[in-house]
């Protein structure tokens, strides 16, 4: 399994995921005339601006490229969670206009059959829906979890299975039963939309500005390494372990290459949500990329969870206001190396913030 991941930022999600696709050509491996299922998260019907649901502007774009690329049988899935109207999301995230305009069938999968399907001891109950699909598509949102910590590609499938699955799932601990549903279920290809995620919840309220698009193939690699942009060691992720150990993927480690087609710049910011403003007051900021910026928000909000948020010391400066500054003072990302400390990266992962500010004494 190819062990790159693909990435880049900014604010043109539609263009910046035509070019990652280009440059792993990913038309080549789908076969003609393949059924190719395209999966957003559309958990609740909320705008992605939230930061719950999947940016329709990203999936208009992999749905131009396929076309682009003679691909015209193409359909969005997505069950919404329990309680939540799959028909409703479809509307208010603007599902319904992009099926329109592309001629896409829209598939409600909460109003599908299933079958049962075996991973080892366990039986899980999966839409008949997938049955048809040949090339699958799995387009997460990087975000948090309220019960897992963060939520991606290998969650995502679980809008591939009926609602009293669901249910079950949870009965089950979600871990295991989300590991084993990637091994049911297999991922051609990952599209995260690392835009503007949830910091802590699935539901959404608290977005955390990163302008960042993954493309990758394989779900492991991808979800190991977005645990580490929101500040997680992959071992504190209880499903990654239990999905490499079942093969669905490896984990990310030294041997992984990330491949940044577009690298970080400073992009308009857009407005923060409380907890991203009570976090923000900890900062002195001048001009900080959306991906620098929202990788220490992660980390400080990990801070805030160990009850660390004491050990921030200040000033903590970021941005590249401070490039060629030098001072007293704790750096966050390659601009404030002239600083008594810095964290170095462009953007650093929340990962390598935390553990740099929570050995401060």
């Amino acid at each position: 399994m190819d062990k790159r991941i693909y990435a880049s930022y900014g604010q043109r999600p539609a263009e910046l995921v035509k070019e990652l696709l280009a440059e792993i050509d990913a038309a080549k491996d789908i076969p003609s005339g393949a059924r190719i299922g395209l999966k957003p998260n559309l958990v609740v019907a909320k705008p992605a601006r939230e930061g719950a649901t999947t940016t329709p502007e990203l999936v208009e774009g992999v749905i131009q490229y396929l076309q682009d690329h003679g691909h015209k049988n193409i359909a969005i899935l997505e069950g919404s969670w329990v309680g939540a109207s799959t028909q409703r999301a479809f509307r208010v995230c603007g599902y319904d206009d992009l099926a329109r305009r592309y001629r896409v069938e829209l598939v409600d999968l909460q109003k599908d059959s299933f079958h049962p399907r075996r991973v080892g001891d366990l039986e899980i109950n999966v839409c008949s829906e997938l049955d048809r699909v040949h090339y699958l598509i799995n387009m997460p949102v990087l975000k948090g979890h309220c019960q897992t910590k963060i939520t991606c590609a290998l969650k995502n499938l679980k809008g591939c299975i009926p609602n009293q699955e669901k249910r079950r799932f949870h009965a089950l601990g979600l871990h295991k039963p989300i590991a084993y549903l990637n091994k049911a279920i297999k991922t051609d290809l990952i599209v995260v939309d690392g835009l503007n995620g949830d910091l802590d919840f699935e539901e959404g309220g608290n977005p955390v500005q990163m302008d960042l698009i993954l493309v990758g193939k394989d779900p492991v690699l991808i979800d190991s390494y977005v645990a580490q942009l929101m500040g997680y060691h992959p071992s504190e992720i209880g499903y990654l372990r239990l999905a490499a150990e079942l093969g669905v993927g490896h984990l990310f480690d030294a041997d992984t290459e990330v491949v940044v087609l577009r690298p970080a710049e400073n992009t308009r910011r857009l407005s923060p949500s409380r907890a991203v403003e009570r976090l923000a007051r900890l900062v002195q900021e001048d001009q900080a990329c959306s991906a620098c910026f929202g990788s220490l928000i992660h980390a400080l909000a990990r801070l805030g969870e160990q009850g660390l948020l004491q050990r921030v010391p200040r000033p903590l400066v970021i941005g590249q206001g401070f490039r060629g500054k030098t001072g007293e003072g704790f750096g966050i990302g390659s601009c404030t190396r002239g600083f008594t400390s810095h964290v170095k990266g462009c953007p650093p992962s929340a990962r390598d913030i935390l553990e740099q500010l929570a050995g401060l004494k």
